[in-house]
């Protein structure tokens, strides 16, 4: 397995155990010490673990994370993926503006209005792009 940047573990208390059934899960899905996101969210949905604790196992681990579900980064040679929408349905901007906290919204909640829309995720970051609003906190720790 291929470390990151040894930095990862040191955002936790000393002394964390890892899950040793998410540490197996995520070992299986390693490519080159990377996992996607879509691959942290189905190892949490398989042992029926939060998106936290798998995100906590991943930095126990120094695994980086790669192409975030909402194109905000992970992606070669360009990092992000997601691009401001050139408009936003006032339906969008709504569900947005309701679930915003402290200005920003969680990737959890993103994720959420693009269940209740029937929508791709990245069809939410975009319209948080076009409006200004920064994606925040990642589900896993990762931002």
């Amino acid at each position: 397995m291929k470390a990151a940047q040894g930095r990862f573990k040191d955002k936790h208390p000393l002394g964390l155990q890892a899950d040793p059934a998410i540490v197996q899960a995520v070992e299986e899905r390693l490519i080159n010490g990377m996992i996607t996101c879509a691959d942290a969210t189905d190892i949490a949905d398989d042992l029926h673990k939060t998106m936290q604790q798998i995100g906590l196992v991943l930095d126990l681990l120094e695994v980086s994370l790669s192409k975030c579900q909402l194109g905000l980064f992970g992606y070669d040679p360009q990092k992000k993926i997601v691009k401001p929408a050139t408009s936003v349905v006032k339906e969008m901007e709504t569900a947005i503006t309701k679930k915003l906290v402290n200005g920003r919204l969680s990737c959890d909640a993103g994720w959420k209005i693009a269940l209740e829309l029937a929508l791709p995720k990245l069809t939410v970051s975009s319209a948080c792009e076009a409006m200004k609003i920064k994606i925040k906190p990642c589900q896993l720790g990762a931002f």
